[in-house]
């Protein structure tokens, strides 16, 4: 083989282990749509470890989703005021964290939030606001210092009958994480494990580019107002956008406050880009209940994080810390 033919193999073999496919699937798990994107070396390999991908939110779904009555969180609610319920270790831990994050946002964020009665309705029915009375009441069996933690027995109970805990979309962010670092683990150079909106990133596009992710404008949600580029991190949107009322031209959101009964007011949009999704999906939910003042001193304690916020009347704010220069809003 003369050194011309060898060159030109040497390059026909660098390219071929360098190439890489992206393939994506969508489908619908833990009550959203997921859209999973993976990098591999060919479409056979980025099929299967998508369906790893989804067999491994499956099973996360079976363990904490509380609208399956089989799930452990389910036994959990079900036996609330009744008896401590035994639960896997991976559960245990997180309803430790979950509750670690309501302690810092002073049930901003509570994690017993599935007992709150669902007097708001956002589907266009409502006519007037609740009363004061309703509203209180909807919040009785809300509290997360009703949550007894046994940590030798893996226990958890509900000391009120009638309570109920729920990650909602702080479940869906432990999932994507979870399943990123299973395929980082597995060599998957790269790809986005996006449930429904909250995005576990990793790598870079086929063409080495970083990925790119649209914040939706909260005004009119055809259009984005800015585009994040992010390699390994975390993206997670919480807005009013979609569900929201409106009474005496005041905007009410879908998103409640656990402590109060009442809805979010003040921001229509809150991402925050962090290193995981679980955390960010935490902080954006907490900001959009605490409101701009509140919800910029709340992240000031997650140095690691940064936020975007759309304020009701169309102002966007950055976090102090927020880092990417090339960030330009178009509202």
């Amino acid at each position: 083989m003369s050194a011309k033919q060898l060159f030109l193999l040497l390059i026909l073999c660098y390219f071929s282990s360098h190439s890489q496919v992206l393939r994506k699937r969508t489908t619908l798990l833990m009550g959203g749509r997921f859209d999973i994107s993976i990098v591999a070396k060919d479409s056979l390999s980025a099929e299967q470890n998508i369906a790893v991908v989804i067999a491994e939110i499956s099973r996360i779904e079976n363990l904490i989703s509380d609208w399956k009555p089989s799930s452990q969180i389910s036994e959990v609610n079900q036996n609330a005021g009744i008896r401590p319920v035994k639960v896997d270790r991976e559960v245990f831990v997180l309803t430790q964290r979950a509750i670690r994050f309501s302690e810092i946002t002073n049930g901003a964020f509570d994690i017993s939030f599935a007992a709150m009665d669902k007097i708001w309705k956002f589907d266009g029915s409502m006519t007037e606001m609740p009363s004061a009375e309703a509203i209180t009441k909807s919040v009785e069996k809300v509290g997360y210092k009703n949550i007894v933690l046994d940590s030798l027995q893996s226990t958890i109970f509900l000391k009120l009958k009638g309570m109920k805990i729920g990650f909602g979309a702080l479940g869906e962010g432990y999932a994507t994480d979870k399943c990123r670092a299973m395929m980082m683990d597995k060599g998957i150079q790269a790809g986005i494990i996006n449930g429904s909106g909250d995005m576990s990133t990793w790598g870079e596009q086929p063409d080495g580019k970083p990925w790119k992710i649209g914040i939706t404008n909260p005004f009119d949600t055809e259009k984005i107002v800015a585009v994040v580029p992010i390699n390994k991190g975390a993206v997670t949107t919480s807005g009013s956008y979609e569900k929201f009322v409106v009474f005496d031209g005041k905007r009410y959101s879908h998103i409640i406050n656990p402590a109060t009964g009442m809805p979010a007011t003040g921001l229509c949009s809150v991402t925050v880009i962090g290193p995981n999704a679980e955390t960010a999906n935490g902080l954006s939910t907490s900001i959009m209940v605490l409101g701009k003042t509140a919800g910029l001193l709340l992240l000031d304690q997650f140095v690691d994080y940064s936020c975007i916020l759309i304020t009701d009347d169309g102002k966007t704010v950055k976090s102090k810390n927020f880092r990417n220069k090339k960030f330009k809003t178009k509202l």
